[in-house]
């Protein structure tokens, strides 16, 4: 048992004294990790880090693939006493560049894959030690763990001291490092073991990866507090995940997880066993929502978080799940939408920007003091950026996020309203509406369309099936048809990229 302060005694309370109990079984080879294993792997991993010289707040940064050992460097970096910081397997050198250079940290653990490249990079960066973690855990980190022995005592942490820290995805300006402290992910991952209702008995499907917030410390860590089961995949595979559902109970995902899932007609039956299904990190359509629980008769449960502030809102577990919302406060969790010019909170329905506090917000934005002192106020307030309303009865609506809002012709044009009547037309999949500089609006109202394959539906017709449900100054100056919208690794569509793209359209 560890010190209450410290993560890893959160994280390790429902397992103590049930070391055979499963926690990982891994669904490439059908591996079973117990609790006992994997805390001993934990332990040893911490015994190795210390020997290389890792010591309390020194930062431990790993770009690799999803392996149970990873999340052993995970835990055991936090029992080592320092910062645990996963970087995204699709960064490339240049970009591991800038985060081994902002974050200076002591040890560096990477694909033996890309190993050459990148030793040169952490060199450069002034990095200590580099290991390696390959798939099928190749590599000398695990030859480093196993020639320690278990029993490592956690070194001892304040609530207020870093555990991790995580980079934000950067769309404007540089990747910010968000400092989450023991107490906010050890608060955040207990509250929302609770709200959902996650005991010993559950069997999570995990199938995001490890180097974000949703798959690392909502999935991870309320499975540990839990004292639960989870079946660890590498990636997510909708036919694989179909197959997991009838020995599982709960699935964590985004909303392409779910597109997806319903294209398979096995879904209605293998669906019985599940009591739970998550979705969060990018909004899930009306649409979607309405399907899922028509096949499977389970409501999704939509949640919003961030990577400053872990989760924030949820749907209820028992009450009304709302399509288009983000649910409720967590307990614990204050909100309040605030005119973003003035800072006051504004009336119940208006628009502003969702502010929120509790023991959840990160500590501010690594080496970034001005940039802290812009978005965390000093009476914990953290001003997310993005654009929502909280209606008569506490449920949050994002509408957007604050640098996705068009001015045209001085007519503030909320992007989700409009994709909002796009996305009802027949035959629409989805859409994104950006704004795009022009001479005489300053910026004008597009949107990028996609269609399902057989439809006939094209620009006019769109413009036409819209008309007369939006103000003229909101309908679209251009409709562009494509394929697919550009997504990050969480399923986010990345509007930054479509802006770029388009900046020229009514230009010249």
């Amino acid at each position: 048992m560890y010190d209450r302060n410290h993560l890893a005694h959160a994280i390790s309370c429902a397992s103590d004294g049930r070391h055979a109990a499963t926690f990982l079984t891994d669904a490439r080879n059908g591996r079973v990790i117990t609790y006992g294993d994997f805390w001993a792997n934990a332990e040893r991993m911490a015994a190795a880090l210390v020997a290389l010289g890792v010591r309390p707040g020194d930062r431990v940064a790993v770009q690799a693939p999803k392996e149970p050992a990873m999340l052993e460097l995970y835990v055991g970096t936090v029992l080592a006493g320092g910062v645990f910081l996963p970087l995204n397997t699709a960064y490339t050198p240049d970009e591991v560049a800038y985060f081994l250079g902002d974050a200076a940290p002591h040890v560096f653990v990477c694909d033996p894959t890309t190993q050459k490249a990148l030793e040169t990079v952490a060199r450069n960066a002034r990095v200590v030690q580099v290991l390696t973690l390959g798939m099928d855990e190749a590599g000398t980190l695990v030859s480093a763990r196993d020639e320690q022995a278990p029993g490592f005592q956690a070194v001892a942490r304040d609530a207020q001291d870093l555990a991790a820290i995580l980079y934000t995805s950067g769309t404007t300006g540089r990747s910010k490092g968000a400092m989450l402290t023991h107490r906010a992910l050890a608060s955040n991952s207990e509250t929302l073991r609770d709200y959902w209702r996650f005991t010993e008995q559950d069997v999570l499907i995990h199938a995001l990866p490890i180097f974000h917030t949703h798959g690392l410390f909502v999935a991870t860590n309320v499975t540990l507090m839990a004292g639960g089961a989870a079946i660890f995949m590498p990636g997510f595979d909708a036919g694989a995940v179909i197959e997991a559902m009838p020995n599982a109970t709960a699935l964590m995902g985004v909303p392409t997880f779910y597109t997806r899932l319903l294209k398979d007609d096995r879904l209605a039956n293998a669906s019985r066993n599940m009591r739970l299904f998550i979705s969060g990190s990018a909004p899930l359509l009306a649409d979607t929502h309405a399907k899922w629980r028509t096949v499977t008769g389970h409501a999704i449960l939509e949640r919003y978080g961030m990577t400053e502030t872990n989760m924030n809102t949820s749907n209820p577990y028992e009450g009304d799940r709302r399509a288009g919302t983000v649910g409720l406060p967590l307990p614990g969790v204050e909100v309040k939408v605030c005119d973003p010019k003035t800072g006051e909170e504004l009336p119940t329905g208006e628009i502003g920007v969702l502010e929120v506090r509790g023991d959840n917000v990160f500590a501010g934005y690594w080496q970034m003091p001005e940039k802290t002192a812009e978005e965390l106020r000093a009476n914990g307030w953290f001003i997310t950026g993005d654009l929502a309303t909280i209606d008569a009865e506490g449920y949050v609506t994002i509408v957007g996020r604050g640098k996705d809002l068009i001015i045209t012709g001085g007519f503030n044009v909320y992007p989700k309203e409009v994709e909002g009547v796009i996305d009802d037309l027949p035959g629409v999949v989805e859409s994104a509406v950006i704004g795009v500089p022009h001479d005489d609006f300053g910026e004008a109202v597009v949107a990028v369309v996609v269609l399902e394959s057989e439809t006939v539906l094209d620009e006019a017709g769109i413009l036409a099936g819209i008309s007369k449900r939006l103000a003229k100054f909101k309908q679209p100056k251009r409709v562009l048809v494509v394929e697919a919208l550009p997504r990050n690794t969480m399923g986010k569509v990345q509007k930054n990229i479509m802006r770029a793209d388009y900046a020229a359209l009514f230009q010249g």
